[in-house]
């Protein structure tokens, strides 16, 4: 196996193929250090904890590890109605020199098995016995890609669980629901599980077999309201959004560890600033915020404490009297019942997070409150007369200290530092130069996905094809055909198949997360320690 940097916290385990990915992946179970495994096509990517382990003591773990040669586990068998009804059912069947009615009865016949997920929650990369199946993706990915289609790539198969963009060869579509939360396992095509595609002509029947057509979203508690006249908690402990911004949602620090059902971490995307609120407020570090891309106008219900971090900008409070005063940025504040919090537009930086004391009481899913705007996962995005629960305040020792950070405002220029890898030889000796020699600007096409980046050059490639999909990091730096970089954020897809030239250090992250549009940014790569 080859052994490659994907991060400063993370390697990329070169396998010789699928089956060995697959045993791999199975051996490193329990190997100390390891954060989280995400397997693909030919690779594990393995993300690790540096306060436990070094790279180059884990790698020698990991190469050391004896990889088991019995057969892999199965986890049981499902059948999949499908209406072969694709759009690019035709070009697809093309591509492999058959017709389209070939293509779906060897689809129909061929034994198909889940190897690994990836993505968004309940993708399943599924392949098969068939060698027909290897169907190079489209070369311009669509925007949207509707719930339950059915699609090829490569030599898998696989079913878009939500709406989301892609780009597969769609063939078909299937109302079986891929991914609810509420069932055990909540993916319908874990790893390990064999697939049986069933032929169904009659749209009746196809819609009676599965149902939701958007699993995640509908399967997910959203925040609990709280009733006008105060009951349960009642007013003295909630939150209610008067005026909504760009995007306010609900976050904390993540759901880590459940790669293996296609399961991203996500969480906040500035860190510092989440526990720089918290600790303001007297919370534990990882109590759940608010994070918002642009003002904001909050009332409070209930006496309480406040902070504000991360973006600055101009922020009042205007008291249930009617007196208008300044907060301080980072600073804690007293709140009483009807105040009213406003927060301008960012002056510098893109997200306020905002803490109040007991935390945001959102309902959780997998363990966290976080909102994973890709995978819609968690509370979805809070609009005007949400009111949200506030926990139990309890007894906490409050830290005022919080550290000045000077973000930048549009224009400015900042240095993000970089590991390059694990397929910067992917790449030109002159698109690796061009990475760190030029500016690159941040465009307002830029999200919690990830920040798409625009160059005066656009970095070329010296291999051509697609990379079987891998896993990604946060912070992975993934280029397009068309040259122009992608740095991924916290709600970026596990897997993909565009080359990754190199990867934020963890200590540039919370920075990438208060990017805004029209922000200039310089990679300086790592030096070895």
């Amino acid at each position: 196996m080859r052994i490659r940097t994907a991060s400063d916290h993370a390697l990329l385990v070169e396998a010789d193929d699928l089956d060995q990915a697959m045993r791999l992946n199975l051996a490193w179970e329990g190997v100390p250090g390891i954060v989280e495994r995400i397997p693909g096509a030919r690779t594990v990517l393995v993300r690790f904890d540096p306060l436990r382990v070094s790279a180059s003591d884990l790698a020698t773990a990991l190469a050391a590890t004896p990889i088991d040669t019995a057969h892999l586990p199965g986890t049981g068998e499902v059948t999949v109605p499908v209406r072969y009804d694709g759009e690019d059912l035709e070009e697809a069947a093309s591509l492999l020199g058959v017709t389209a009615e070939e293509l779906v009865n060897r689809h129909l016949a061929a034994h198909w098995r889940v190897a690994f997920s990836g993505f968004a929650p309940g993708f399943g990369y599924v392949v098969s016995s068939d060698p027909l199946f290897d169907v190079p993706r489209r070369a311009s990915p669509r925007t949207r890609v509707p719930a339950g289609s059915v699609a090829l790539a490569g030599e898998f198969t696989g079913v878009y669980p939500r709406e989301s963009p892609g780009g597969w060869q769609l063939i078909g579509r299937t109302d079986a629901a891929m991914w609810d939360i509420d069932r055990d396992p909540p993916a319908l095509l874990s790893p390990g599980t064999a697939v049986r595609f069933e032929r169904v002509r009659d749209e009746a029947r196809l819609d009676r077999t599965g149902g939701a057509q958007e699993p995640a979203r509908r399967a997910v508690p959203q925040p609990s309201p709280v009733d006008a006249e105060g009951s349960g908690r009642g007013a003295d402990a909630a939150v209610e959004v008067v005026r909504a911004s760009l995007q306010l949602l609900v976050q904390d620090a993540g759901r880590s560890g459940y790669a293996a059902l296609g399961v991203s971490a996500s969480g906040v995307a500035d860190r510092r600033a989440m526990r720089d609120a918290n600790r303001a407020v007297g919370n534990t570090a990882l109590a759940a915020v608010l994070e918002s891309v642009g003002g904001v106008v909050l009332r409070f219900r209930g006496a309480g404490v406040a902070a504000v971090t991360g973006a600055s900008g101009a922020l009042t409070l205007e008291e249930a009297g009617g007196d208008v005063r300044p907060v301080a940025h980072g600073e804690p504040f007293a709140t009483v019942d009807g105040d009213e919090l406003t927060l301008a537009h960012p002056e510098r930086g893109l997200r306020y997070v905002i803490a109040v004391r007991g935390g945001v009481d959102a309902v959780s899913a997998l363990g966290s409150r976080a909102a994973d705007t890709l995978a819609g996962l968690g509370p979805l995005a809070l609009t005007a007369g949400t009111v949200l629960p506030i926990g139990d305040a309890g007894r906490y020792a409050v830290d005022p200290s919080v550290v000045a950070r000077e973000l930048p405002a549009p224009g400015d220029l900042v240095d993000l530092e970089i590991t390059l890898g694990p397929r910067d030889d992917w790449f030109t000796t002159a698109a690796v130069e061009t990475l760190t020699g030029q500016e690159w600007t941040v465009t307002p096409r830029s999200d919690r996905v990830g920040i798409r980046l625009q160059g005066q050059v656009p970095l070329e490639r010296a291999l051509g094809g697609e990379i079987p999909s891998e896993g990604a990091v946060t912070g992975a730096i993934q280029v397009p055909p068309d040259g122009q970089p992608v740095l991924f954020l916290p709600d970026h897809p596990l897997t993909g198949g565009y080359p990754i030239i190199g990867a934020l250090t963890d200590r540039s992250l919370d920075l990438a997360g208060q990017l805004a549009p029209g922000v200039r940014l310089r990679f300086t790569v790592k030096e070895s320690s």
